[in-house]
C-alpha cells in the first residue's frame, strides 16, 4: 500500500486523486477526522484503506503495518496564527519523526510536506540554504526543526541505495531509502473549502466577489503598496506533479523548493478573480496589528535545485490556476 498521511485535507486528497490517475488504488489514507465535513475530499477518489493518525501512529509503533511502497507525508497542523507551540511540536515535528525513523527502519520512501515559511521575511532570499532560513511564528519553526532532523541524518543532497550506520537513523548495512521534503511556497487549488481563514485568497476572493462584489486586500506594508506585496503561488495540480515525479524517480533525496520560480501581487491573484466573474472592484483594508513582524510579503522559490535535479515540467501563472480553479468551484 501507499499512505498518504493528511489524507482528507487540501493537498493530501489532491495526491490521493493524482495517484488514482497513474492507476493506485491500494492507498492507506490516514487523517483526523474531527472535522467531518472533510470526507467530501475523499468521497470521489478510490481508497484501500482509512486509519486515525493516532491509531496509525500506534501501529507505527508497534510495528503492525502491512508492506508500504512509500509514505506521503502531508499531515499537519497548517495553522500559521496558531501559536501552541506544544501542540505544533507535537503534530509537526515529534509525529514526522517518527514516521520518518520507520520507514528509514523499513526501506520505504519518504516524501513530507515541508513550508516556505522556513525562508521567513525572505531577505536572506529563497534558496535551500541554512542561511536563508528565519522562521517568524512556530508553524514555520516546526516545519524548519524537521528539515533540520533530516539533514542532521545525512538524506538532504545524499544518494540514495548507500549504507549509512544508525547515527543517521538507519540501521547498520541497510541502504538508505529516498528521503525528499517539499517545501511548499502558496499553494491554491480545488479542496480547500475546509479550511476557513487558512485558505488561499482565490478561495475567499472568490466568496467575497460573490457575495459582496469586491476583494478585500491589505494596504501597502513593509515598502509595499496596497495589495502589492508578492506570493509565489502555485497552483495544487502543479504540487501534486512535483510529488509524483520525485516518487517516480527515487534516485534523488533532498529538501526541494515545490514553488513556482515567479512571484505575483496579491493585486494579480484579485484581478484574476474579478476576470473571471466579469465583475468586482478591490477594496483595501488596514494591515493587522498582529501580523506585523509576522508575515511574508514576498515570496519566490529558487528553482536550481529542482531543476538540477532532472525536473522540467512547467508551472501554471496566477491567471492559469485562477480560471482552472474557478471553472472548478463553479461545476454545478
Amino acid at each position: 500500500m501507499i499512505v498518504v498521511t493528511g489524507a482528507a485535507g487540501f493537498i493530501g486528497s489532491n495526491l490521493v486523486k493524482g495517484l488514482n490517475a497513474e492507476g493506485e488504488r491500494e492507498i492507506l489514507c490516514v487523517d483526523d477526522l474531527s472535522d467531518g465535513t472533510k470526507f467530501l475530499n475523499m468521497a470521489d477518489v478510490e481508497i484501500g484503506d482509512y486509519l486515525d493518525k493516532d491509531e496509525f501512529l500506534e501501529r507505527i509503533v508497534d510495528d503492525r503495518l502491512p508492506t508500504i511502497e512509500a509514505i506521503f507525508h502531508q499531515g499537519a497542523c497548517s495553522s500559521t496564527t496558531e501559536w501552541n507551540g506544544r501542540f505544533m511540536m507535537d503534530i509537526n515535528y515529534r509525529y514526522s519523526r517518527m514516521l520518518l525513523d520507520w520507514s528509514q527502519n523499513h526501506g520505504v520512501p519518504f516524501l513530507y510536506a515541508s513550508s516556505a515559511s522556513v525562508y521567513g521575511d525572505g531577505a536572506r532570499g529563497f534558496s535551500e540554504e541554512r542561511r536563508c532560513e528565519g522562521p517568524l511564528n512556530v508553524y514555520a519553526y516546526s516545519k524548519f526543526l524537521f528539515d533540520q532532523y533530516v539533514r542532521r541524518g545525512g538524506f538532504d543532497c545524499q544518494p540514495t541505495g548507500i549504507a549509512v550506520d544508525s547515527s543517521a537513523h538507519v540501521p547498520a548495512g541497510r541502504t538508505r531509502p529516498q528521503v525528499v521534503g517539499l517545501r511548499y511556497f502558496t499553494v491554491y487549488g480545488p479542496r480547500e473549502q475546509h479550511k476557513g481563514p487558512m485558505a488561499s485568497t482565490v478561495f475567499h476572493f472568490n466568496n467575497q466577489v460573490e457575495l459582496e462584489g469586491e476583494c478585500r486586500l491589505f494596504e501597502g506594508n513593509d515598502g509595499y503598496g496596497n495589495g502589492d506585496q508578492q506570493r509565489d503561488f502555485i497552483y495544487v495540480d502543479d504540487v501534486v506533479a512535483v510529488n509524483l515525479w520525485f516518487w517516480r524517480h527515487p534516485q534523488h533525496s533532498g529538501i526541494y523548493n515545490c514553488g513556482t520560480g515567479h512571484s505575483q501581487t496579491f493585486n494579480d491573484v484579485a484581478r484574476a478573480v474579478i476576470g473571471w466573474h466579469g465583475r468586482g472592484t478591490l477594496k483595501y483594508i488596514p494591515f493587522p496589528e498582529h501580523l506585523v513582524g509576522r508575515y511574508q510579503s514576498h515570496t519566490e522559490a529558487d528553482l536550481g535545485k529542482l531543476r538540477r535535479a532532472g525536473y522540467e515540467n512547467g508551472f501554471r501563472t496566477v491567471e492559469e490556476g485562477v480560471g482552472e480553479y474557478l471553472h472548478w468551484l463553479h461545476r454545478r
